[in-house]
Parts: structure tokens; C-alpha cells; sequence
């Protein structure tokens, strides 16, 4: 993983380490356009865009107490010991988040929060609670799923993720193309069948291919590891910050949904926000794997942290101007309008959003880099604080651009949302400098 003592870590060994781990996240991030393009172009594409936008709002919300669990995972796992208390650990987790998804898709719950809260009109409201019940399944295989992944990085198997998750990425496809085929299912029926085929196929093949890493720990203790055995009490204190911060960040859709539904514009902007949301993540999923990158390669005393945020630097620069790519220039007519079939209405609402976000990938990539170091240092309350800030600035910033200025629903979201991140990075950058 890291080099041998004495010799210095190279860009040439970061990328090695790291690519597999960006090819995984890169895969996933297509899932996004991938699902927006097919819904689009079924039967009543406005209506199953902003159902299936609600829906996995919701469903990435409830997976928020697993989703750092790779994280965990990376910094604790180093033995049979901590593997077996990390694993019922992640068990508990899993659990938590299905009752979550499940008090959800009780009537006297889902209806006041759809039609009352989130002011959904009824027709969206019946497609997303029928998305709901198909992503039952979602939480756990997330949560089990990044669990190995985790231990899979730590033993320097990251091709082996990479592997599992093209495994994700051809199911979700082939089951999105033979329901949109095959069957007379909702747009966003499709979209959610499709993702929970896609990571539960996932989950298996992370567990077979790595069955030879889990062994390997599995035949360590706790003194070979030169660690001290791992207390639930320390999982606990390490972990809830950190699952805090994914609740809090992952609340970031869900409450950008809702706001977006109280302003102008609100049935096109939550049709464009799932679409626009997409393309920047297919860019900002490259910063998002180098946060356990740099965990595993930095070093335990830092030595290589220099060298892991010169490489972050130039990532920074190259994923944001390639999402600018997209974003301001003619291939923006060739993404929006050919491949995701957006009609030129909705198009035209989507270019201000889109063009907003160009600075966010290299956000994306800065706020890794400090996250990772926040880990090592085992200071993840100072994560939860800056994403709560983000979070806050962003419910502050649409409020002044939506309600106070009048801007279209889905471009005072998305500038509110660059807005927050900003201020996530700067509160990190502080925090790092004490």
C-alpha cells in the first residue's frame, strides 16, 4: 500500500492506488444520467423525473447512517478482532436504516410528508411511494457493501472494488434496459428497480471477491496489528460524527427538494434537479475517492501528506475543467439534449445550474483531502461541524436567492448548494491550520 520505509510516495504509485477507487466511483456516477436518460424517455417524462428525484432524495437519505462505513472500516479495521466488532457493528447499522426506510412507507408518515411537507402534488406523490417499496432492499447492501469495501482498501485489493462495482453498474443497466423494454412500469419504478438490482448484485461480488483479504485479517490479532483491540465504545466515538456528517450531508438533496418545490418554476426545476445533480457528480465522484486514498496513503505519522495534496491539487483542476467542459461549451446541447433527451424547455432551465457548479469538483476534491486528514487525526467532530455549516449556508443562501430575489427554483439551489460547500472547505481549512 504505502512505500517501503525511507522512499518517497510518487504520483505514479498514488494513481495506481487511487484509480481503481476513482474508476468505482466514476461507475456509479453514471448510474445517475444513465437512469435520467431512460426515464426521459418514457411515458410521462416531466412527471417520472421529479418522482424519481423525490425518491432517491429519500433513499440516500435513509442510507445516511451506513454510508460511512468504508471510512470506518479503512482507519479501524487492522485485525480478527476489530473485523468482528466492525462487522456487528455494520449489522446493527443496517438494521436501523431499513426500519428508517420502513416507518417511511407507513400511510399516516408518508402521506403528511409528501403532500403536506414536501407539497407534492398526488400524482408524484403515489409513483415515489411505490419507488419507496421497491428500495427496501437499498440501505443494507449499501451498508454491508461498503463495510468490505473498506477492508478490501485497507488490504490494497482496490481493483477488486473497482471490479464489484462494474458488476453493479452492468446489472442496473441491463435491468433498466430490459424493464423500459419489457414492461409498462413508471419511469421512476424503473429507476428504482433498476439501482436496487444494481447494488445488491454489488454487495455479493464485494463479498466473494473479498473473501481473501477477510480471511487474511481474520488470521491477525491485535498484537501482531500493534494496535489496541477495538471497543464498540470506540467504534461508537469514532463513528457517530462521522455517520452525523453523512445524515446531515446526504439531508442536503432532501431539503434542496423540498426548497426547490416552494419556488419558482418547482415541476421543472425538480424535473432538471436530478439531471444537472448527475452531471456534477460524475465529476465530483473523483474527489469523493480520494478521501480513503489519502487515509491509506498518507502515512501514519503524515510523512506522505505532501505528496497526497499535490496530487489532490492537480485532480482539483483537471475535474473541474473537464466538468466545464460540459457545462459551457456545445457539448452541453450534445449531454442535456441528446444523451439525457431533455426537452429544450427543460434545457433552457438547466443551463444557469449547470454552469454554477463549475468550481464545485475542485471543491469536492479539497474537502477529501482535509476530511482524510480530520480521520487520521481522529478529529471527525470537526467534519460534522463543517458539513452542518454547509448545510445551514445553503437553506440561508436559497432563502435570500429563491423567496428574497426570486430565482428559479433549481439555479438558487444549486448556487446555495456551491455556496455551502464553500463554506464546508473553509471551516475545514481552520480547523486544519489550528
Amino acid at each position: 500500500m504505502n512505500p517501503a520505509p525511507g522512499r518517497t510516495l510518487t504520483p505514479g504509485h498514488i494513481a495506481r492506488f487511487w484509480s481503481p477507487l476513482a474508476a468505482t466511483w466514476v461507475m456509479m456516477a453514471f448510474e445517475g444520467p444513465l437512469l435520467a436518460a431512460t426515464i426521459a424517455r418514457l411515458a410521462e417524462p416531466k412527471l417520472n423525473l421529479a418522482a424519481h428525484g423525490v425518491g432517491f432524495a429519500i433513499a440516500i437519505l435513509v442510507e445516511a447512517p451506513v454510508i460511512m462505513l468504508m471510512t470506518a472500516a479503512t482507519a479501524l479495521v487492522r485485525d480478527g478482532h476489530s473485523y468482528r466488532r466492525l462487522r456487528l457493528f455494520t449489522h446493527g447499522l443496517n438494521l436501523l436504516a431499513t426500519l428508517l426506510l420502513c416507518a417511511l412507507l407507513i400511510p399516516a408518515v408518508f402521506e403528511p410528508l409528501m403532500l403536506g411537507l414536501l407539497g407534492l402534488p398526488r400524482d408524484v406523490a403515489d409513483i415515489v411511494y411505490g419507488a419507496l417499496w421497491i428500495f427496501l432492499p437499498w440501505p443494507a447492501a449499501i451498508g454491508y457493501r461498503r463495510f468490505i469495501h473498506g477492508v478490501m482498501i485497507i488490504s490494497g485489493k482496490t481493483r477488486q472494488v473497482a471490479a464489484g462495482t462494474a458488476c453493479r453498474l452492468a446489472a442496473m443497466a441491463g435491468t433498466a434496459v430490459a424493464l423500459a423494454a419489457f414492461s409498462e412500469l413508471h419511469g421512476a419504478w424503473v429507476g428504482a428497480t433498476a439501482l436496487t438490482v444494481g447494488v445488491c448484485s454489488e454487495a455479493l461480488a464485494a463479498r466473494l471477491m473479498g473473501a481473501g483479504a477477510i480471511r487474511r485479517i481474520l488470521a491477525r490479532t491485535p498484537a501482531e496489528s500493534g494496535v489496541a483491540p477495538l471497543s464498540y465504545s470506540a467504534i461508537g466515538a469514532f463513528y457517530y460524527p462521522l455517520a452525523l456528517t453523512s445524515l446531515v450531508a446526504l439531508a442536503t438533496h432532501p431539503v434542496l427538494t423540498f426548497l426547490v418545490g416552494r419556488a419558482r418554476a418547482p415541476l421543472e426545476s425538480l424535473a432538471v434537479l436530478p439531471v444537472v445533480h448527475s452531471l456534477s457528480f460524475l465529476f465530483r465522484a473523483v474527489g469523493l475517492s480520494y478521501q480513503e486514498a489519502a487515509i491509506a496513503l498518507m502515512g501514519k505519522d503524515f510523512e506522505h501528506r505532501r505528496a497526497v495534496t499535490r496530487f489532490a491539487a492537480g485532480l482539483a483542476i483537471a475535474s473541474s475543467v473537464g466538468y466545464a467542459l460540459f457545462a459551457v461549451t456545445p457539448l452541453f446541447d450534445v449531454w442535456f439534449g441528446t444523451v439525457s433527451a431533455l426537452t429544450p424547455e427543460l434545457q433552457e432551465y438547466a443551463r444557469t445550474p449547470a454552469a454554477l457548479l463549475i468550481p464545485l469538483p475542485a471543491l469536492s476534491v479539497w474537502l477529501a483531502c482535509q476530511s482524510a486528514v480530520m480521520v487520521m487525526q481522529r478529529r471527525t467532530k470537526a467534519i460534522t461541524m463543517a458539513t452542518s455549516l454547509g448545510v445551514a449556508g445553503i437553506v440561508a443562501i436559497f432563502a435570500v436567492l429563491a423567496w428574497g430575489l426570486g430565482w428559479v427554483g433549481a439555479t438558487a439551489a444549486f448556487a446555495a448548494f456551491l455556496g455551502g460547500r464553500f463554506l464546508s472547505n473553509l471551516y475545514l481549512h481552520r480547523a486544519d491550520s489550528r
